[in-house]
């Protein structure tokens, strides 16, 4: 059974898919995506887990938060989202800017966690240079709206190897992209600007860790995302992907999310 609906948070309404039966895991899609971005991986995780894909502030169908916040926040969202849905324990798989929830939500609410992930995603904050991307392009939205921005950044998210096979996929993320209100979008991109560096969580951490990384990866490469190692983290590369692997090779995807799964 799929069930879409809406948890009405404080002053916040969030969307979310629930599907599936067993250990609850929760999918935190990345900048301007939403649930919908996980659609090929859900059916087969669902076969043996709860599997929650959520819509972030101003992303999909979730109404935005108004005001400037940050990506605490936003775990502190993930966190009253789970206690509205009575969940005690989970496991977190966070792609992009999902990761960088993932991530502020380990360290704040680790009890919650069974085990946590970042796909395509980094502990590291932005450089001086990324910065001052992320400001022009919220000052690009504010004047022109999301859709020159859409057009622009999701190629650049797949591998140049898969454009072309890919094409269907790029036009479906921009779909999904062009929801993303202007406070979503904006809100979002000034929390990546300020996040600080939070390596130190997976130092500290001894809860089971999967960094998964795509090869052609043009915005966080895998150096950035294996950032740390550790017996309890594992690693993994997918060659067949960009930025987007559960659009650009989501069978290797889904084989490292049900083998992480697994371990514990």
């Amino acid at each position: 059974m799929i069930i879409n609906s809406k948890v009405e948070l404080e002053n916040l309404s969030i969307a979310y898919m629930d599907q599936g039966k067993g250990k609850p895991i929760v999918l935190i899609h990345g900048f301007m995506g939403s649930h919908e971005y996980w659609e090929k991986v859900v059916p087969k995780l669902s076969e043996d887990y709860r599997v929650i894909a959520i819509d972030l502030p101003g992303h999909g169908d979730s109404s935005a938060i108004k005001e400037e916040h940050s990506i605490e926040d936003y775990a502190d969202m993930m966190k009253d989202l789970l206690d509205q849905l009575n969940i005690k324990q989970v496991t977190l798989f966070g792609h992009s800017l999902g990761g960088y929830i993932t991530l502020a939500f380990a360290e704040r609410y680790s009890n919650y966690l069974n085990g946590f992930s970042l796909i395509h995603s980094t502990a590291y904050p932005d450089s001086e240079e990324a910065k001052k991307g992320r400001v022009a392009t919220s000052d690009k939205v504010k004047n022109e709206g999301v859709k020159n921005v859409v057009d622009g950044l999701i190629p650049k998210l797949f591998s140049p190897k898969n454009i072309q096979t890919n094409s269907a996929e790029i036009d479906q993320a921009k779909q999904i992209g062009y929801k993303t209100s202007v406070d979503g979008t904006v809100n979002a991109l000034i929390s990546m600007k300020n996040r600080p560096d939070r390596n130190y969580v997976l130092n500290d951490t001894n809860l089971p860790v999967l960094l998964l990384a795509g090869k052609d990866d043009q915005i966080i490469p895998p150096e950035k995302t294996f950032s740390v190692e550790k017996e309890n983290i594992k690693t993994a590369t997918l060659n067949s992907a960009g930025h987007m692997s559960m659009y650009e090779s989501p069978e290797e995807l889904i084989n490292e999310m049900k083998g992480f799964l697994s371990s514990f």
